[in-house]
């Protein structure tokens, strides 16, 4: 019971700080079940994965609903994200095969590069949309869309982050569209590639459905908690708290 209750615990925590945030789950709920929990890592990426999936259908369908989700945007992103993302999983799988647990240390440190590549990305994104807001609008490759959604897709099988904070900087690196649209089309995308990312783990036997199950639990009144407090904490602030202590956790995972 004492380990349900912390399980429960960090999916409050994590739903309060994405809802104050806006950060990804993936970057603050993975080093927490690795180094708090103890989980293994692979088992951290597949539990992960699913516990995405599920977070983020209320947001997709609540996009879908207001229009703000560009559907053909979202199927060439999947066309690259779901094979990306099978090529992941299998990368891991074979890794585990010929090191056995040695593939939780390769988790260990592609994760711990992420989380300094992402939190500095996010410090600057303000910067960057200051930028690109005045941007003509690029002209819509679906292969250009395919080739982000490919290279998402492979970090988010090996590693379960990416689909949301990966894509959106991408998104707005190469694409001009409205803020709102881009947040919604990310987010119904990111539905579809954790839901497939989250089955392929699955069917290995790399999630813990109890452990999912007390995440979503906690999650969900924190999530809506977060969302009140967003407009009265200094969000701006709290970001950047959050992403240095991201790039301290994934200094220590590189160098642990």
């Amino acid at each position: 019971m004492p380990l349900i209750a912390a399980k429960i615990l960090v999916g409050f925590v994590v739903g309060v700080l994405i809802g104050m945030s806006g950060v990804g789950g993936g970057v603050l709920l993975l080093p927490i079940l690795i180094f708090g929990l103890k989980v293994p890592a692979i088992v951290a990426v597949g539990s992960d994965a699913m516990f995405n999936f599920f977070t983020k259908i209320p947001a997709g369908l609540l996009h879908l609903k207001k229009g703000t989700v560009r559907r053909k945007v979202v199927i060439a992103l999947a066309a690259g994200s779901i094979p990306g993302s099978i090529g992941g999983v299998k990368l891991l799988m074979h890794i585990r095969h010929l090191y056995g647990d040695g593939v939780n240390s390769f988790i260990k440190t592609a994760i711990g590069i992420l989380l300094i590549v992402i939190p500095t990305l996010l410090l600057f994104q303000r910067k960057i949309e200051e930028k690109v807001v005045n941007r003509p609008p690029t002209t819509k490759s679906f292969a250009g869309m395919m080739l982000i959604g490919l290279f998402a897709g492979f970090l988010v099988g090996m590693t379960s982050v990416g689909s949301g904070s990966i894509i959106m900087m991408l998104m707005l690196l190469f694409y001009s569209y409205q803020p709102k649209v881009n947040v919604g089309t990310d987010i119904v995308h990111a539905v579809i590639l954790t839901g497939v990312t989250g089955f392929l783990h699955f069917r290995l036997g790399n999630v813990d459905p109890k452990l999912v199950l007390s995440l979503l639990i906690g999650s969900i009144p924190g999530g809506l908690l977060g969302s009140h407090l967003a407009t009265r904490v200094p969000m701006l602030w709290l970001r950047r708290l959050l992403c240095t202590l991201l790039l301290i956790t994934g200094a220590r995972m590189l160098w642990a």
